[in-house]
């Protein structure tokens, strides 16, 4: 695992950190994860099981020195298969800082799947300051558009206390543009 020994900025010190498909066994530590993963939403044990088992060409785990230190949840729109939506970014706080997630953003965007691939979608609270600087990174990266809207109201949310979420698509994306 990533250690917290200081180096002379304070961060965690270098590790190697490795991407790759989720598989059912990643369920259970994947829902570990983002339980610790503030302030992502923490959905169903079973969620994270069908999404490391049936959505794995569009999920990626990433691990340091064995352990699971981050997770994207992505899936292509089944109305419009040339955008993928990217559900939730989630890296364990001893890993953020380090490049993780957009490593998995970068890796998911690379698989066979997302060939086709020419738009990101995904939701922000508009306080999720981490996020925001993610995706218009990944976008500054890419040379790619962002636009933001809202999309989900904070009364869309029921009796449950939630901010509004706004959708941010970035692109278009060149084909294969990530390799």
């Amino acid at each position: 695992m990533i250690s917290s020994e200081d180096n002379d900025k304070g961060r965690p010190a270098v590790v190697a950190v490795t991407y790759r498909k989720p598989q059912r066994s990643d369920g259970s530590t994947v829902h570990g994860l983002v339980k610790r993963c503030e302030p992502l939403d923490l959905n169903s044990l079973y969620s994270y099981l069908l999404l490391c088992t049936d959505f794995a060409d569009t999920c990626v785990v990433a691990e340091a020195d064995g352990e699971v230190v981050g997770f994207v949840s992505g899936y292509l729109k089944p109305a419009d298969p040339t955008v993928l939506f990217i559900w939730q970014v989630a890296v364990s706080p001893e890993a953020r800082g380090l490049g993780v997630g957009k490593g998995m953003l970068r890796e998911a965007l690379s698989r066979p799947a997302c060939v086709h691939v020419r738009h990101l979608d995904t939701t922000v609270t508009p306080s999720n300051a981490a996020s925001w600087a993610l995706f218009y990174s990944l976008a500054r990266e890419r040379g790619a558009v962002c636009v933001r809207q809202p999309i989900f109201r904070a009364e869309d949310f029921g009796g449950e206390t939630h901010e509004e979420e706004h959708l941010l698509r970035i692109g278009p994306f060149d084909e294969r543009e990530a390799e």
